[in-house]
This record gives C-alpha cells, structure tokens and sequence, in this order.
C-alpha cells in the first residue's frame, strides 16, 4: 500500500473523530434535553403552557372624565408618548444617519427648544456611536426627556429620516395614560390627584373628587389571557373592560375663575398665610367654585393648597347668627327690634364676658349687626329679660340642649359632597357644672367648637332659601360614551331649618350688618349695584391650648339681598387687616364681578343712565387715560373708544442695572412679582397702573425692606 494511501485514511479516520468528539459535546446535549423535554417531562412542560395560556390578567379600564357643569373637561386621561430611536437597526448606517442629521436637528430645535439645532447634533451624533460600539445591551436612545402629546408624535413622524418606512426610520413610541388637567391649577386642590398602587398598577384617586368618586370614575377592570398564534403569542380581551363614569360636576369654570382671581389677589394684598372661598347656588346647594390657596416659600407664590373648606375651625362671630337662628325658633326671641340691656362687661358663672362693640342697651337685630358677644350670650342663657320668652332658661339650665338642639337640626350629618377629606362638626357635649355655662356661651358666639366654612355657609345658605336646608353638593350627574345614566337631584338635610318667616327676620339683621349705621361691615361692603347681606368673623388660631395672636377671619353671606341667587363664604388666615376688609372684599368684588358680566341678571348697561324725569341722558365721555405708549395713535384711540381727547399718562422710565427695578407704568400683579422675586415686601395703594413707588429706581436695598406703591387708573 502506498504511502499516500496511509495518509488518507489517517486524515479520513481523525476527521471522523474529531465529528464524533462535536457530535458528543454539541449535538448530543440537544437531543437530550429534547428527549428529556418532550418524552420524559412533557406532561411538566404542557401543563406550563397551558398554565400560560390559561392564567388570567387584569384589563385595567379607562378611567372616567371629570367635567364642569357645561360639560366642558376639568380632568380626563390623555395618551402621551416617549420617543425612541433604536440605534442598532441595519438601515441605520453611519452614512444614512450623516445625510439626514442636519436637517432632522433642525427640526427638533423647532419641536423641543430645550437644545438648539447644534446642540441636537452633538446629543444623536455622540448616543449613536456610543450605542453602536459599546452598546452591547442597549440599542435604543430616548429622542425628547419630555413625554409627546399624540399632535407631536404626528409631527415628529414627519421629520427628515422619520417620514420613512416605520421599520426602516428606527424610530419607535412607548405609550402611556396621564390624568390632565385643561384649566391646571383651577380647582386644582378639589378635582384631586391619581397614582398607581404600591401593590398593583391600578391607578386611583388620592385625593378631592377623584378620591371621593374613585369608585365611579375607576370603571370595572376585565379580564385578558394568552392566545398561542403560529408564530406569535399574543394578549387578548377576554371580558372586556367597563370604562368608568364621566362625571358632570356642578363647578361653573367661569365663577371659578372670578373667585380664584379675586381670593389670589386678596390674599397677596392682605398678606394672608393661607384663604379658602366656596361659592353655591341658593336654590340647589351647587358649589359653584371653590378655592383654597396658601403661600408656598419655595414657589414664592400662593398656590392650591390644603382643602380648608371642608376642616374644622373656630368659626368666631359668623357662628352668632346660628346661635340666634336656634333662639327664634325656640322662642327666646321673638321681636327683633325690643332693647336688651348688654353693657361692655357681663359675669356669668363667675367668668366675665367682655364685648369690645358693646353698647347700654342693644336689640337682636343690632347684636348681629355690631356683633356682640354679651348680647349674644344672654340671650342664649336666658338672661336677656325679654319678655314672653318661652322656656328662657332652657340652655343654662341644661347646657347640653344645645348640641342637642344642634343636632336636631342636622347639624352634624354629613353632606356627602363629593369633596375628599369632609370632617363633621365638632361641638363638645356639656355637662351642668359652671364650667359648662361658660362654654355654652363661648359656644354661642363662636369659640370651643371646631366648624367646617362648608357646614356654616349650609346654613347661611338655608337663611337666604326661606329656611330649606339643601345638601351642598359637587356632583351633578353620570354618564357613558355622551349618555346620561343618572342625575344627582337636589336633596335636603331638612326641609326646613327654620320657618320662613324666622328666615326672614334673620336676612334683616345679616342685611343690617352690612347696611345698619352700626353693622360691622358698613364701611367695605355697601354698593348699590349689588346688595350683600352677611356676617363677619374673627377667631384667635389655638396651639397647644393657648390662644395666639394670628387671627383668622370669615365673612359669610349671600346676594342680592332682595331675591339671593348665590350664598359664599371667605376665610382668612393671618391677613393684615379685619373680617370684612379681608374675607368680606373677597366676596363684594366676586359679587360685582359677576354683576357686571350679567351673570346675576341682564348686564348692566353702563351707556345709559336717565335723569330726574326718566328720559334716558347721554353721560359726557371723561378723558381717556392710558400710559405711555411709542405706538398710541390718538385717531385710532378716538375712533374705537369714543373720546374726545386722550390724556397719556406719562411715565419717565428709569433704566437700571442693579438696585430696585423701576415697576412705574406696570400692573400691580407684574409689580409685585418682580419686587416680591428680589425678596422685597410689596404694599399698594390705589387702583390702576404704578405711578410712584418709595424706594427709588435703582436705589440699594435690604431683604424683607418694604416698598410701596402707588396705582392711579
């Protein structure tokens, strides 16, 4: 045999070894296992399969949209979008990415002005080749930090390189719901917040009407399981989802907006630590609006803060009229107007009680209206020598009735409002010691209890309504995909508080508080245009048992005095000026506001005015003024306005580069934000435009110095 022969099969027999050793290291495992898999275990593995295709998942369902009371959307599910661009697709050549990149920056700069066109270029071209050589587990890249409404996913779709095949471009969205709110910060604080729970990702309310309706808005979840397709396992519905409720609120955005604005304002003139205002429909107990603002140290600003309308506080002097509701139906007062000796200084129960607006001799009706505490007291303990009382001494012989009385007339049941975190009336039960006579009248006049705005203004509003205690509601009705399921109908604690006639003769005196020589709102409130009858408060705030010096301040009320569409009640906390300049100004100027957009009746037609005869009088147009402007053109001023002449008002403009900023020819709201921005205290006088302020342009100043302000119209 030949040598070469020898050779061959030397080289044939090891290739076949060397086939063997592969086929036993390689090959051999595998049919193992496959043997294993499907012979030995198969049952093992297709009850895993089965358990797979078998096992049910949640369906989360689409929550429902919360809407003001014309249907127009307050909160609703949006579907926003993260932008990714996945690197290591084979179209995605260095040549392909060097050919749109330009004009694609350009683009994004246009999308997102976070970064210019420059800038984007060094952001993809450096996340390209990072990903491309060193990512070996990570292929994608997030386009935007910022999630994209659905128009910016279209528009992006049409950016150079994107407006591709989808599988070419290696562009790709990552889809989630987000709870938006159109209005933002607008009720912020009562149409509430949503998270996913710490357990599962459903996602809840958390607060206000998304917590207090979760159950309604969530829906019903389904059910899912897993289909085994050729290729593919994929998701399906098994029971599908039922979408939640959408519910139709009673807030008015519109009204919402005027007490917002008008509490915002007051709270920065006043500079109040926190205000809360709710405005509700007579007739049906409709929260119109409601506001809870407080200042915020890191924003600088007020903003939505804890919903205070609906916690526990000492209600002060706006509790008086409540006490003397409970006194004309039980007899102890009949004629409003008969003299009861009151004084400055009364002991009962060996505790002095001091009254700092006080007179000889007051009636009911002036008691409110000056706001006595003695007045208030005697009358309540059966002190006050009116003649023909009936039972006078029904409460001071028996402390504990007036809770009871309280209770009877619905004080404490709970409205079920639809706003979150509702906390009852607290009024402590009384024994029949002296301790307990002295807390009955601190009661009677507002102290040791601890009274909702919501639960007063109730009642309030039960005295414009002739006596109806209405449910105060923020629920208006429910529906699915546009229909209507159910209407929430107007519904009573009481059908009667009180009798209509003592409704009455309680409107005279919260009228008399406004309008009375005497009343303690007098000086702030009255105007002809709208009649408001209410009642001031003040309390002292309480730490750790003691009585402070920061006061809060009420003022509740309705309007118009002579057929009262609106009640509303404002409470301040640490405002630098009394109830009804602070809380009571909140509700005249919403008042006024919405007088003069014709949302208490016509709108007022400011053109005409008549004379003495009734004949209709043409007023003589004023001067116009206006600040200084480069573009005023006074023809066109004339022509669109009316006037004779216009008169500029001049504003010598002061440039600087350091110091105080010269604020002249501004509004007061862009004033205070910039002076209140370098840590300056800002105080106003007047109304209009800035005309002078005491600090000079570019002057020097301190942290926390104050500067004032002159506006002039």
């Amino acid at each position: 045999m030949s040598k070469q022969s020898n050779n061959k099969k030397y080289i044939t027999s090891r290739y076949m070894l060397v086939l063997a050793l592969i086929f036993l290291t390689l090959i051999a495992p595998i049919v193992v296992y496959a043997v294993k898999n499907t012979v030995l275990h198969a049952e093992d593995w297709n009850a895993k399969a089965d358990s797979i295709l078998t096992n049910e998942m949640p369906l989360e369902p689409e929550r429902g949209k919360l809407l003001a009371d014309n249907g127009t959307v307050l909160a609703a599910n949006l579907k926003f979008y993260v932008a990714r661009l996945d690197c290591g697709m084979e179209s995605l050549k260095e040549d392909t990415i060097a050919k749109y990149l330009p004009a694609l920056c350009d683009s994004l700069a246009v999308l997102d002005d976070s970064k210019s066109a420059a800038e984007w270029k060094i952001t993809l071209d450096s996340a390209y080749h990072h990903i491309t050589k060193n990512g070996k587990h990570l292929r994608s890249f997030r386009l935007c930090r910022r999630m994209l409404s659905h128009k910016e996913r279209q528009r992006l779709l049409t950016f150079p390189l994107f407006n591709k095949k989808k599988k070419y471009s290696g562009l790709y969205f990552e889809d989630m719901d987000k709870r938006c709110k159109p209005y933002g910060a607008m009720a912020s604080r009562s149409i509430g917040n949503v998270s996913e729970d710490e357990q599962s990702s459903s996602v809840h309310g958390r607060s206000g009407l998304e917590m207090a309706l979760d159950s309604l808005l969530y829906g019903k979840p389904g059910v899912s399981t897993k289909i085994q397709l050729t290729f593919d396992m994929v998701t399906a519905e098994k029971v599908p989802a039922i979408k939640g409720y959408d519910i139709t609120t009673t807030i008015n955005v519109a009204l919402q907006d005027i007490v917002e604005n008008e509490l915002y304002s007051m709270c920065h003139e006043s500079e109040a630590r926190w205000g809360t205002a709710v405005l509700m429909e007579v007739a049906t107990g409709e929260i119109k609006a409601i506001s809870n603002l407080e200042w915020n140290e890191q924003a600088g600003d007020y903003v939505e803060g804890r919903n205070n309308a609906v916690l526990g506080y000492e209600p002060g002097s706006v509790m008086k009229p409540i006490s003397m509701m409970m006194a004309l139906e039980d007899g102890l007062v009949s004629d409003i107007h008969a003299p009861i000796p009151t004084g400055s200084t009364w002991t009962f129960a060996g505790r002095a009680v001091t009254d700092p607006h006080g007179g000889t001799a007051l009636t009911p009706c002036q008691i409110i209206a000056m706001s006595s505490n003695i007045g208030m007291s005697k009358i309540i303990t059966g002190n006050a020598g009116i003649a023909g009382a009936k039972d006078p001494k029904r409460y001071s012989s028996n402390p504990g009735k007036f809770r009871d009385r309280l209770e009877e007339m619905g004080f404490f049941e709970p409205f079920n409002s639809g706003i979150g975190g509702e906390q009852q009336p607290f009024v402590p039960r009384l024994g029949n010691t002296n301790a307990d006579r002295v807390a009955l009248t601190r009661m009677a006049f507002g102290y040791s209890t601890l009274i909702p705005p919501l639960c007063t203004l109730a009642m309030y509003n039960a005295i414009a309504n002739d006596g109806k205690y209405v449910r105060p509601h923020l629920v208006k009705k429910l529906s699915r995909e546009g229909e209507p399921d159910s209407i929430v109908p107007v519904s009573y604690i009481r059908q009667h508080v009180c009798s209509a006639e003592n409704a009455r003769k309680l409107r005279v005196m919260l009228h008399d508080v406004v309008w009375s020589d005497r009343g303690t709102a007098r000086k702030w409130l009255q105007d002809d245009n709208v009649k408001i009858a209410g009642k001031t408060g003040t309390a002292y705030t309480n730490s750790g048992g003691q009585y402070t010096n920061q006061r809060r301040f009420a003022f509740c009320g309705f309007f118009p005095y002579e057929n009262p569409k609106y009640s509303c009640i404002v409470l301040m906390l640490g405002a630098n000026r009394g109830a009804a300049a602070s809380s009571g100004m909140v509700l005249k100027n919403v008042a006024l506001k919405m007088y003069a957009r014709g949302l208490l009746g016509p709108a007022p037609n400011y053109k005409l005015s008549t004379n003495a005869e009734g004949k209709v009088v043409t007023p003589k147009p004023t001067k116009l003024r206006l600040i200084e402007s480069k573009n005023v053109v006074s023809s066109v001023i004339k022509q669109h306005f009316g006037v004779d002449s216009v008169n500029i008002m001049k504003v010598r403009r002061v440039k600087t580069t350091g110091g105080v900023p010269d604020v002249r020819g501004l509004s007061v709201r862009d004033a205070i934000a910039r002076l209140e921005k370098l840590g300056l205290s800002v105080r106003f006088n007047g109304m209009g435009r800035v005309t002078s302020q005491s600090i000079a342009p570019g002057a020097h100043y301190a942290s926390g110095q104050c500067i004032n302000l002159n506006l002039t119209m």
